[in-house]
């Protein structure tokens, strides 16, 4: 009861300067049929995002075995130091979008620890190759690791301590290390003693739930994100912030196999604006934008620019 009250009951201060940065996965616009280079150029020309969390993909970045391909990476983190733009950059097997993990064909039926193996040497490669990077300010090593969600292999506490003992290793700049956890159904205290500096959090309000067929409406209050966040500050001396706010449909398929009457029914801009002053409301004081590709998808194929526009408000202030 205790613990029910302290999660539940109250109301957090609002934090002074909130910073707010935005996703982007080259993968994930792609498949959405978009221009990839089109769309980031527009998050850091018209938009004016100066935040970005990028997403690679194993399968993108080394889509035979020994043989990497970092050129479409390059151009990435090029442009973002063109305009002075700051990234969390993702890496590891398992990385934002569907399946989650990004496995290229070759690595699909390796044995466990031949897999592990090759993650080790993917790390290795792209953390060599980008830490003299300045746009880089942090690593983010996988995504959710320890939460059973996607096609994944079961989540190894022990390896991804390993993972991230040698980014630390490798990188001279000594940037802080993220590791991230579900903002709705983890208290991220087992991702808060892994080794990391800091912890992402998601934060969604209307998803699709699968096991229920329907949609439901998470009745967390600002509060409950809050308190979780006071406990990792008090118990690790860690900071939380918001990786994923959701700015997007989560629907019965993936975004680009629903119809638009489908994608309304948990996501139009009554919501988007919503999601935002909400976690304005948290205490947290950075939260990365989930959904700019769909934003752009919507503006470019449906004709209605209006999140694309609400968006470069927010980033204009």
């Amino acid at each position: 009861m205790v613990l029910a009250i302290y999660l539940f009951v109250g109301r957090p201060p609002q934090a002074k300067n909130i910073t707010w940065g935005i996703d982007f996965s080259q993968k994930h616009a792609r498949d959405m049929g978009l221009d990839w280079k089109e769309v980031y150029l527009a998050y850091l020309e018209d938009l004016g995002a100066r935040e970005i969390k990028l997403s690679t993909a194993w399968d993108l970045l080394e889509p035979e075995m020994g043989s990497y391909n970092f050129a479409d990476l390059d151009w990435q983190i090029d442009q973002a130091e063109r305009y002075g733009a700051k990234i969390i950059l993702v890496i590891g097997m398992r990385t934002p979008r569907w399946p989650e993990c990004h496995f290229p064909d070759w690595a699909k039926d390796l044995p466990k620890e031949e897999r592990q193996q090759a993650v080790l040497k993917l790390l290795e490669k792209a953390v060599s190759r980008y830490q003299k990077h300045s746009s880089i300010w942090a690593w983010q090593v996988e995504n959710e690791p320890l939460f059973p969600f996607g096609e994944c292999p079961k989540p190894d506490k022990r390896f991804l301590k390993q993972e991230i003992a040698l980014v630390k290793s490798l990188d001279l700049s000594k940037r802080p290390v993220i590791i991230t956890d579900s903002g709705e159904w983890s208290s991220w205290l087992r991702v808060a003693g892994v080794g990391s500096d800091i912890i992402g959090t998601t934060l969604y309000r209307r998803v699709w739930q699968g096991d229920l067929g329907m949609y439901i409406d998470y009745p967390f209050s600002p509060i409950y994100y809050y308190r979780k966040a006071e406990l990792i500050k008090k118990l690790f001396n860690k900071e939380v912030i918001c990786v994923e706010l959701q700015a997007e449909p989560w629907g019965p398929k993936l975004l680009y196999d629903i119809s638009l009457e489908e994608q309304k029914k948990s996501m139009d801009l009554t919501r988007f604006s919503g999601n935002i002053e909400f976690a304005k409301k948290t205490g947290l004081d950075t939260f990365y934008l989930w959904g700019g590709e769909w934003w752009y998808w919507m503006k470019e194929t449906q004709g209605d620019d209006s999140f694309w526009n609400q968006a470069k408000e927010l980033f204009s202030q």
